[in-house]
């Protein structure tokens, strides 16, 4: 289908990001799955070849790129495997805060290595005790003199054990009502010397998304420079609320990728495999299924185009951002379920992609904003 936003450009980018990726990742992805970690090798190879945020201004070495290549970035990545997350992270959310809300010196230090892949960054939100709800959290950050002393504990930290450096969420007031004016946030940069105190906790064992690191990220008295607070005290809520319309835009486009691609996959097997002497294609209940499916993909690829549209024109759509994040994680994780099942008991054998994506697609509709906060933002924009 034709793409509004979609430029010759755009498409020289992608056809060359997609040889990349199959010459550079597809040939090691089984590997990294195994070891639970993209190689830093990768990263380094990806920014070298200028596909590491291309949107930076031309000053620290971008491209003044536009937003559709984010998304063919998002789209390309996702193709190869969920795991791969961790770079779209780094180029979609994390890098975006930096660029946005940082000083000129904070973006001299960060935003070039960031752009070659010398520098892998993360963003520290949920904690044991907190996800959905950032006003809940206990990190906290105190000032004293030059320094802010950190004390707290972050989970489920995507890039946690690879990154350089992290965007922390932490309060540096903790007395102020509604509790989320204390909220601040705060660069803990680790890339040239240990910080005592801060410490990268045990790597994560997930259902799925192996390859994309997760950890702990443990504070005690960590002290971190006054001049590597982001933007002004108190609004690091407001910063974050600001940056989650396009983090949630993402999802919904990589759920659209996944769903086009276990589509292709499972139309794939059911022409191949036969049972009771024809193809599974043939039997009107398959059909059935995957013209369902395959509606269901179409509608949800021209609804988030009409959103990627509008996101480019910088408008506010909070609203229909949730409402993408929440239909199509919902729909992906059904459909491979349903993929599954037409792919039969080979379905169920890790050699099989939809096996891979069926553990990938889980946590779709958690991370990032639950299904239940999506439809609580929506109610809240009608007025309800």
């Amino acid at each position: 289908m034709d793409r509004a936003f979609m430029t010759a450009e755009h498409e020289i980018y992608r056809s060359s990001l997609r040889r990349f990726l199959e010459k550079e990742a597809l040939p090691y992805f089984d590997e990294w799955e195994e070891t639970r970690e993209v190689p830093k090798s990768f990263w380094k190879k990806f920014g070298e070849q200028g596909f590491l945020c291309p949107w930076v201004d031309e000053r620290y070495g971008g491209l003044n790129a536009d937003f559709g290549y984010s998304v063919i970035l998002t789209e390309e990545l996702e193709k190869v495997g969920s795991g791969l997350g961790g770079p779209r992270l780094h180029n979609n959310v994390v890098m975006p805060y930096i660029e946005a809300f940082g000083t000129p010196e904070q973006k001299e230090k960060w935003l070039p290595r960031s752009i070659t892949g010398e520098l892998i960054s993360s963003i520290a939100m949920s904690e044991p005790g907190a996800g959905s709800d950032l006003s809940a959290i206990k990190t906290t950050a105190v000032r004293d003199g030059d320094h802010y002393v950190i004390n707290g504990e972050k989970t489920f930290i995507s890039n946690g054990i690879s990154t350089n450096f992290v965007i922390l969420v932490c309060k540096t007031n903790t007395k102020v009502t509604p509790p989320h004016k204390g909220i601040s946030l705060i660069v803990v940069d680790a890339i040239d010397e240990d910080i005592p105190g801060f410490k990268k906790g045990k790597k994560l064992k997930k259902v799925g998304q192996h390859s994309a690191d997760t950890a702990e990220l443990i504070f005690e008295d960590a002290r971190v420079p006054v001049g590597n607070l982001l933007g002004e005290e108190g609004q690091g809520f407001y910063y974050l609320m600001k940056n989650l319309q396009q983090e949630r835009l993402m999802m919904a486009i990589s759920a659209v990728t996944s769903g086009q691609k276990m589509l292709e996959l499972t139309i794939k097997y059911v022409k191949e495999r036969k049972v009771f002497g024809k193809e599974i294609s043939k039997y009107q209940n398959t059909q059935f299924k995957l013209a369902e499916m395959a509606t269901q993909v179409e509608i949800a690829r021209t609804f988030v185009d009409n959103l990627i549209g509008k996101h480019m024109e910088g408008k506010k759509i909070i609203k229909e951002v949730s409402m993408a994040k929440w239909w199509t994680t919902e729909m992906v994780k059904k459909m491979v379920g349903d993929c599954m099942q037409l792919h039969g008991g080979y379905g169920y054998i890790e050699e099989y992609e939809i096996a891979r994506m069926y553990r990938d697609l889980a946590v779709t509709t958690i991370y990032g904003g639950t299904s239940e906060i999506m439809k609580v933002i929506i109610a809240k924009e009608l007025g309800l």
